[in-house]
């Protein structure tokens, strides 16, 4: 396996309203994110900043890029440890602090509600969550807390 990673994507601005950037109010925050083989995905700024709230803006695709990456680590832990995951949830929310024109993410929170089929399986599974921490590579590429409240449940008997 390569030690080394490269991943390429594409950004287009679509909000273009006729004047270009002729004054603040005057063009649209609306972009697609292209990536080789995959569907274009409609993106802008927050509608705190005069984006479009029907499309993904960079600090939800930060919050979602952590979910997933733990979500992923930890089922590949799950499968090391022996727990058997039926089903992976998580409710995660970012904060953001805005400094003038700048600003900051200062958190991020990850609810992860995992079932597990056994319930000796609990304190793995909730040990997982550490072990999946350690090998997010975007966790571990951020320089602000990624905290983690998981709920372990044991699937109802059929």
């Amino acid at each position: 396996m390569k030690d080394l990673h490269e991943y390429r994507i594409g950004i287009e601005w679509t909000g273009n309203r006729g004047s270009g950037t002729s004054g603040y109010r005057a063009y649209g925050r609306e972009l697609l994110i292209h990536a080789d083989g995959k569907p274009a995905l409609p993106g802008s700024a927050d509608p705190t900043f005069h984006g479009d709230r029907d499309r993904w803006n960079p600090e939800e695709l930060l919050v979602t890029a952590l979910a997933q990456c733990h979500m992923l680590s930890y089922l590949h832990m799950a499968v090391r440890a022996g727990v058997v995951v039926t089903e992976y949830t998580d409710a995660a929310t970012g904060v953001m602090r805005q400094q003038g024109v700048g600003g900051a993410f200062e958190e991020v929170v990850l609810r992860p509600r995992v079932v597990v089929a056994d319930a000796g399986m609990v304190e793995a599974a909730r040990a997982a969550h550490a072990e999946a921490s350690a090998a997010c590579f975007i966790a571990n590429s951020v320089n602000f807390p990624v905290r983690h409240e998981p709920e372990i449940v044991v699937a109802a008997a059929s």
